[in-house]
């Protein structure tokens, strides 16, 4: 069984990654070809220009999914673990430190996370909207029903999310499979009809269109991108699938449907051009809309969760990375270890996403707003890649130089051309991307601040220990666990208890939480004990990024391995809570940035919960902090 909590063979693996990794990717035929002609960037409907639009959207697959993802960005795993935080925190260990390029390489990642999550608040809403506008075409008997029917699927989806998707995970291949067969089977059946389409399948069409047409080609290609959304998705879930059955996945059934599906759209396209307002859904006899409608609201569905529990991760990596306070994450798995739910993310982000709806209306006004955060999180990953390849692989600049280069002007130019519907709609995941950017970086600086300030007041602990032995307190029964940062010396939790209480116990635990740039931590290696003399000891427990906290967990390991008794009910767990005055002036933060800081820490979910301490045995001694 590996650290995901898999214990299946590839062929059920390959089969799970159809259902979770390709649901956006997958649903992007429902919108993506229909865009490029009628969006609010439509471009003017010719068969030359279907052709070359179709030919775009396939080398843009083969070029930017199957070279850079699928053959590339996979192998840049941080421990089997993939996505831009990881992608980030394997970045920064490659260069070190003390390198000149940490802070720009950290500053990227921020960056992807925080786009990230502007594309979590867009995809179900696109998602699930397009496909319900299928009704549409059946009757416009259902047009004002469209926005209602929305709603209502979305607000089932947040609600069961408490529920956990262990119990309906099973299904989401098995469904997806369904999905991407019957995208295959349509499109087939079109091309017959005009296999004149297959022309597309040169790369000199797509080549040929981008140069006649330099314009209209530019302003298309903030329409095309819409077929590459969720690529990213295909490195998130590394961890969940591993390698092998992501990429057996997308060779064998993605990749061909995909292909299928667009080139059956402009086939029918060619023979009835008045289809270019959806071909998709016109591609089928009327009998079939309604069926076709209901198997893609499912696919749409789990390809919304999948990115529901996306940002879930997210969350919880930017937490334990330091980027982010903690907020209350419950498990909703005993067998998967990645399944959980964040009550606080889970409702803002469907606060918003329901907002984007209903303000945005349809699926051809939220394609303005969509692209701009993928684009951008597809730019930073291939400038994180580079770090890795040099300083990780240790390639030479003659070999990442060039492959950087091409991935980038690829990025480059799709992220240009979604700059053109910022007016329109791109405006809503840039200014929820700079929204999430300032907290994280607001909550990352303002906690160096906390650490400085706390280093500066702080009095040595190997200082102060033989100094309290010479008059020792009087010793009570017992174990008493001081919680301290790195940067503190001797906890102000202690200095508060000998201070009002004059007692020590008769065992002292120092215990400093450390949370490393890997996503896990094996569990013989977590725990490390120093002896002070006098029964104190300093215990320091690694975490990784993805792995999960339980500090009695770890002390009780630790003590069976160093001949140490621990008696849960006997031991006391002593935290200093910190409370923040922002000072004018005081040479840290903006007074604006002190306030949002303080407001955040206020709020943050309590430290004992989040490591699982015993509430009960927990001693909280309050101490201000200027910043």
């Amino acid at each position: 069984m590996d650290r995901s909590g898999h214990t299946s063979g590839t062929p059920t693996l390959t089969l799970a990654a159809i259902g979770i990794v390709y649901g956006d990717i997958g649903t992007s035929p429902l919108y993506a070809l229909k865009e490029v002609f009628s969006g609010n960037h439509g471009i003017t409907f010719s068969p030359e220009n279907v052709t070359g639009v179709v030919s775009v959207i396939l080398w843009a697959l083969t070029v930017v999914v199957s070279l850079k993802y699928v053959s590339l960005i996979l192998r840049a795993d941080n421990r089997g673990e993939g996505g831009v935080m990881a992608m980030m925190a394997l970045a920064s260990s490659a260069v070190g430190r003390t390198s000149r390029w940490r802070a720009p390489v950290i500053l990227c990642g921020l960056l992807g996370a925080a786009l990230f999550f502007g594309d979590g608040v867009i995809t179900p809403a696109i998602s699930v909207l397009s496909a319900v506008e299928g009704l549409e075409v059946a009757t416009p008997f259902f047009a004002p029903y469209v926005l209602g029917l929305t709603v209502v699927i979305l607000v089932l989806l947040y609600c069961v999310q408490r529920k956990g998707t262990s119990s309906i995970g099973a299904v989401f291949g098995p469904v997806m499979l369904v999905w991407f067969l019957t995208l295959s089977g349509i499109g087939i059946a079109n091309i017959t009809r005009h296999p004149q389409i297959l022309a597309a399948l040169n790369p000199l069409a797509a080549l040929g269109f981008l140069a006649a047409h330099p314009g209209i080609s530019f302003i298309a290609l903030g329409a095309i991108v819409l077929a590459l959304t969720g690529a990213e998705a295909l490195y998130a879930d590394l961890g969940h699938f591993g390698r092998r059955p992501i990429r057996i996945a997308w060779f064998a059934i993605i990749f061909p449907s995909l292909a299928l599906s667009y080139l059956g759209q402009g086939a029918l396209m060619l023979v009835e051009p008045e289809t270019y307002k959806n071909p998709f859904f016109l591609a089928v006899p009327n009998w079939a809309v309604l069926p076709l409608v209901g198997l893609a609201t499912a696919a749409t569905v789990i390809a919304s969760q999948a990115t529901i529990s996306g940002v879930y991760s997210m969350t919880k990596q930017a937490i334990q990375l330091g980027l982010m306070p903690r907020v209350r994450i419950l498990h909703t798995s005993t067998r998967e270890i990645g399944q959980i739910y964040v009550p606080a993310v889970n409702w803002i982000q469907f606060a918003l996403v329901i907002a984007v709806v209903i303000g945005f209306g349809s699926s051809t006004n939220l394609a303005a707003a969509y692209g701009f955060a993928v684009t951008g999180t597809m730019l930073i990953t291939t400038a994180l890649v580079f770090f890795v390849m040099r300083f990780g692989w240790r390639y030479s600049l003659a070999l990442c130089v060039p492959i950087t280069l091409a991935f980038a002007t690829v990025d480059l130019l799709f992220f240009s051309a979604t700059l053109l519907k910022v007016a329109d709609g791109g405006w809503f995941p840039l200014l929820l991307g700079l929204l999430i950017f300032t907290i994280m970086t607001t909550w990352q600086d303002g906690r160096k601040i906390v650490t400085q300030r706390v280093r500066d007041e702080s009095i040595p602990l190997d200082a102060f220990l033989p100094a309290l032995f010479t008059s020792p307190p009087t010793r009570v029964p017992g174990t008493a666990v001081f919680l301290r940062s790195d940067a503190e010396g001797v906890p102000r939790a202690m200095l508060h208890n000998l201070s009002h209480n004059k007692v020590l116990h008769e065992r002292v635990l120092f215990l400093t939480v450390h949370y490393l740039e890997v996503p896990w931590v094996q569990t013989a290696d977590r725990v490390h004990v120093k002896a002070l003399g006098n029964e104190c000891y300093q215990f320091d427990i690694d975490y990784g990024f993805k792995d999960e906290p339980d500090v009695p967990a770890a002390i009780a390991l630790a003590c069976s391995k160093h001949g140490m008794d621990f008696e849960p009910m006997e031991t006391s767990f002593f935290m200093s809570r910190q409370t923040l005055i922002p000072t004018a002036g005081n040479g840290g933060m903006a007074d604006w940035r002190e306030k949002l800081f303080a407001l955040m820490a206020r709020n943050a979910s309590d430290a004992a919960d989040y490591f699982k301490l015993p509430t009960n045995r927990v001693i909280e001694l309050g101490a201000q902090i200027e910043i």
